[in-house]
């Protein structure tokens, strides 16, 4: 029995939203996202409620069922509200700012480091150490923070580099002297 397919979720006054038999087209006032509709589940708006069910009861379709809601739901939010991923850049001399359409970071390497905006996402930066991400695609604003912080993950030692707002940084002692 899956839990996360049975909840439905109220559709906001602006959202439209589409079935057919592979795809669900979820429009707001943000954009419009498309999320596959897999076999043995289907989708259907009664009342200004998208309501998800399930044709058998076997492992793969009941699995399928709450995946399939919650990326659904993900969208809801996405055309909505949109989704945003801030990140912090700690070390001496590490810096980022925009130049047009890329990101533009110093961190410690002999050059720059360049990273192009992708398109359906926006790079704020609001001082040189703190990143925003956003856009309406929970997995694309994700993945570009996370390709973001791997240009110079944090270490261990110093705590240096790009990490999550919220994350935090298991710090190593370093060496000691020989007495």
């Amino acid at each position: 029995m899956s839990r996360v397919g049975k909840n439905i979720i109220k559709l906001p006054a602006k959202v439209e939203v589409k079935a057919d038999a592979e795809t669900l087209t979820i429009k707001g006032p943000l954009g419009e996202l498309k999320t596959p509709l897999y076999e043995g589940v289907s989708a259907n708006v009664e009342n200004g409620e998208l309501v998800f069910t399930r044709k058998s009861e076997d492992q793969k379709t009941v699995a399928l069922h709450g995946l399939v809601r919650s990326l659904a739901m993900n969208c809801v939010k996405g055309v909505t509200t949109g989704w945003e991923k801030n990140l912090e850049i700690t070390g001496v001399g590490y810096r980022a700012q925009k130049r047009g359409k890329d990101l533009v970071m110093a961190l410690g390497y002999s050059h720059e480091v360049v990273f192009p905006e992708p398109n359906g996402i926006k790079i704020e930066v609001a001082d040189q150490l703190k990143i925003k991400v956003t856009g309406i695609d929970r997995q694309l604003v994700g993945q570009v923070a996370a390709d973001i912080r791997s240009k110079r993950p944090p270490e261990p030692y110093k705590g240096k580099g790009i990490k999550y707002a919220n994350e935090y940084i298991r710090r190593k002692a370093g060496k000691t002297g020989k007495k």
